[in-house]
């Protein structure tokens, strides 16, 4: 109802009609009218106050929010560090196995092979002497060529 009134006072002062002087009674609605929109501003600031302290609240949990993951992001980070050291790690143990494996077998065969080599150079020398003494020897000559040396 207040509404409408007040409608209707600007409608008229709007129309183009004629200025007719206040009343007792109009300037007391207008002082009530004054004073609900008072009210009405003081009750809308308050309530955008509440909402800005409210979003001020959700900032502050979203800063947290946001630095827990940040916190979590260096979590990841510390934990991705430590993968490839242990990674690294097993690699160079599995390197250092595979070298010591090489040297090992490199070590322990190497008498064998100076032996083999040895034994290789007085196998030819036996067989030079062999066939020399078969020259001179018929019996010798005959034996080395059943076994196929000569």
């Amino acid at each position: 109802m207040k509404k409408i009134v007040f409608l209707l006072f600007f409608a008229n002062l709007f129309a183009g009609s004629k200025e007719v002087p206040f009343t007792l009674e109009d300037r007391d609605r207008l002082i009530r009218i004054e004073t609900e929109l008072k009210n009405l501003r003081e009750y809308v600031d308050k309530r955008f106050e509440q909402i800005d302290k409210r979003f001020e609240q959700i900032d502050k949990r979203f800063e947290q929010i946001e630095r827990r993951f940040e916190q979590i992001e260096r979590r990841f980070d510390q934990l991705t560090t430590l993968m490839l050291g242990i990674v690294a790690a097993f690699a160079g143990i599995v390197a250092v196995t595979i070298g010591f494996a090489i040297w090992d077998r490199r070590t322990a065969l190497s008498p064998y092979l100076r032996r083999s080599r040895e034994i290789e150079e007085r196998e030819e020398i036996l067989e030079k002497a062999l066939k020399e003494f078969a020259k001179v020897e018929p019996k010798m000559s005959e034996i080395l060529k059943k076994l196929g040396i000569l």
